[in-house]
């Protein structure tokens, strides 16, 4: 792969300012300065730096967010800001997109990547990946609600849910709640449904991966190795 590929498909640089960065001395490869940025090199073997920074090359990027409320699941939106801008500009240029979708004013774990094909398998109503809630109430939730999430609320335009598990806190006016689906406003309506109305949403867990509690509302960090063979082993 050519230097100024490299470097532009990680979002660092324009291949014309990669060209510039070369011809300055600002480009090593294997420690060595590289003055033509068309030179070819192994990602996978050589090691790049770009101006002291040594550059990691990978074909796709897995990123964890902790939405603050206020900003919307999308790539781009005329009147909201959205999830993406919270990402320095390397990553926005290489066109991460939030894998499922969180309401406005819901916070919490949000997964962000450019595999599209994992993201697509990850939300296909087949593979049953859980994601799991923590809720308050306006209310305490009625007595009986556990079994009726078991069962499978029916939401009020008449559609079915599938089985769910809520785990309330002890003046049931909150809890943990865990879905294998997700339909619009989904916890917002189930709980509509009985009689009650959510004050407070954040999804805390995707596909067995927590939130990370050092995470900051509005900051992010890549996925480990770990959590990224976890999606890829929850996509099969």
């Amino acid at each position: 792969m050519r230097i100024d590929k490299l470097i532009s498909e990680m979002g660092i640089a324009s291949r014309k300012e990669s060209s510039l960065a070369a011809k300055r001395g600002m480009i090593l490869v294997n420690g060595t300065p590289v003055r033509d940025a068309s030179t070819h090199v192994d990602p996978e073997r050589d090691t790049v730096e770009y101006a002291g920074r040594k550059i990691n090359y990978g074909k796709f990027v897995y990123v964890m967010l902790n939405k603050p409320a206020g900003y919307v699941s999308a790539t781009e939106d005329s009147r909201l800001p959205v999830v993406t801008s919270l990402l320095p500009e390397e990553l926005q240029k290489r066109e991460l997109f939030p894998v499922g979708r969180l309401d406005r004013d819901t916070v919490g774990l949000m997964i962000l990547t450019n595999d599209g094909a994992l993201a697509h398998t990850l939300l296909s109503p087949k593979h049953h990946v859980e994601k799991e809630y923590y809720f308050t109430a306006d209310e305490p939730m009625r007595e009986g609600v556990e079994s009726e999430f078991s069962d499978g609320v029916t939401l009020a335009d008449g559609y079915e849910c599938k089985s769910a598990v809520i785990v309330l806190d002890p003046d049931r006016r909150g809890g943990k709640i865990t879905l294998t689906e997700g339909k619009y406003h989904q916890i917002k309506r189930m709980v509509a449904a009985c009689d009650n109305r959510v004050t407070y949403l954040e999804r805390i867990s995707f596909a067995g991966i927590p939130l990370d509690p050092t995470l900051k509302r509005g900051t992010w960090r890549y996925l480990t190795d770990g959590e990224i063979s976890l999606l890829r082993e929850r996509a099969r």
